[in-house]
């Protein structure tokens, strides 16, 4: 069968912690104030308690809470599908299955953490929630999940994304959030941007500051990140969970799983729960992060202690990084417009256990299109990431003659995205690789930690 579903019942009940099953410790984050690791009550003023111990927590298995699961079950388990026309039109040897998370209402994975997110802030008697959003896909989560607690949101949107994706904005609003493009001049970190450069694009690293700025400034006020954190990971794991069920459905195991990658949340949510596999020994399967070549954070970033945002506000962790101050050029694949990575998955990186590859954004647009002639799904620029390089590899086994299976994460759908679309179609989109001058440039920042 080419659609594999799972009964409700069997939406996964635990979310899988990765850090009980990683072969040495993670280097600390480090607060960007004291500059020693980062307390519980310096966590407390933008973050509540529940969140806090998952950052931190060495169970390996956490409990979802049955309100989470009520909203989850809404559009979860979501489905495994094989991409047989795609099979079909490429010729090749592999079998290709994709998960497919476009299924939630807001059109992406990140519900599965806004919605966790919204929740604990809810219980711990939060009342407005701040975030960034790059593409809009966070942005939208979060609306939808505040709303459905009966919070305030405010989503600080990266300004190029702003304009690219008018309806993702619409989207939010539609839920009841203020879209504020970034950098604004509400905030001081906004201020200081639009003073060194007016005609600022913005990036996720300046919007990250403002949203931290003003829950770091209210009581009533707490911040929300839909990646790079290992909570946020923690709670997409229900995706590679789902999965495993369903391979175990059709009797087949994936030798590769692509995902794409900017802070890290789709690849963890798909991965991890293969990898907790992999580090047992039971099975093998190889989890490659796809970013874009504009912003190669892995394949060319440098494995540093770095901030999480341009205003250093954030905890300064151990990261691959192009620089804090890195501003990326103006994609339409806004959600991978990100300085840094997970320290999850740049530890995991770093030590071998996954791999890491960059496509340009021609090659982005070409697999995207044609995956909706064939699967008959608009992906989002993101989710085609992931999309270029299942083909790629697929083209190979055809080459080589191996019968492999891949797995992507279909991420997102695109149906909010098609002026990117009519952008490719028209001519009007180039390759752009961040050259390495630039890069070693604007890693000449980086803080100076010890761990002394």
């Amino acid at each position: 069968m080419s659609k594999i579903y799972l009964k409700p019942e069997e939406m996964p009940k635990k979310w899988y912690n990765i850090l009980a099953d990683l072969p040495t410790p993670m280097d600390p984050p480090i607060s960007p104030f004291t500059g020693k690791p980062v307390t519980f009550d310096e966590m407390k003023a933008i973050f509540p308690p529940h969140l806090i111990e998952q950052e931190m927590s060495d169970k390996k298995w956490i409990d979802i809470p049955d309100e989470v699961l009520e909203v989850l079950s809404i559009w979860r388990p979501s489905p495994l599908i094989r991409a047989k026309r795609l099979e079909e039109v490429l010729g090749t040897t592999a079998k290709i299955y994709y998960k497919y998370e476009g299924v939630s209402p807001a059109g992406s994975h990140k519900p599965n953490t806004a919605v966790a997110q919204a929740y604990y802030n809810k219980i711990n008697g939060i009342k407005r929630l701040t975030t960034e959003t790059g593409a809009g896909q966070w942005g939208s989560a979060l609306s939808l999940a505040c709303k459905m607690f009966d919070i305030a949101c405010r989503v600080y949107m990266v300004k190029v994304s702003y304009h690219q994706k008018p309806y993702r904005k619409s989207f939010m609003r539609l839920f009841g959030a203020e879209v504020i493009p970034s950098p604004s001049d509400i905030t001081n970190a906004g201020r200081e941007v639009l003073k060194r450069n007016p005609n600022s694009n913005g990036s996720l690293g300046i919007a990250i500051s403002e949203a931290v700025e003003e829950a770091a400034q209210r009581s009533d006020t707490n911040y929300a990140l839909g990646s790079v954190l290992n909570h946020v990971l923690l709670h997409q794991t229900v995706i590679g969970l789902e999965a495993i069920k369903q391979f175990e459905l059709v009797g087949d195991y994936p030798d590769k799983i692509y995902a794409s990658c900017g802070g890290g949340s789709n690849f963890g949510g798909i991965a991890f729960p293969f990898l907790e596999k992999m580090l047992k020994g039971d099975k093998k399967t190889e989890a490659i992060a796809v970013e874009p070549a504009s912003c190669p954070t892995l394949t060319k970033g440098v494995f540093e202690y770095d901030y999480g945002d341009e205003a250093k506000l954030t905890p300064i962790m151990k990261m691959y990084t192009l620089g804090h101050d890195f501003e990326p050029p103006a994609i339409h694949a806004g959600g991978l417009r990100y300085h840094g990575d997970s320290p999850i998955v740049s530890y995991l990186y770093n030590k071998g256990l996954i791999g890491a590859e960059a496509v340009h954004q021609s090659e982005v647009f070409e697999a995207g299109i044609l995956f909706a002639q064939t699967e008959a799904i608009v992906p989002a620029p993101e989710s085609s990431h992931a999309i270029a390089a299942a083909i790629k590899e697929a083209k190979r086994c055809k080459e080589t003659g191996e019968s492999k299976t891949i797995l992507f994460c279909l991420s997102g759908h695109g149906f909010f995205d098609m002026g990117s679309y009519d952008a490719y179609l028209d001519g009007k989109l180039s390759d752009f690789e961040y050259p390495e001058e630039a890069i070693k440039e604007s890693l000449k920042n980086l803080p100076n930690v010890s761990l002394k």
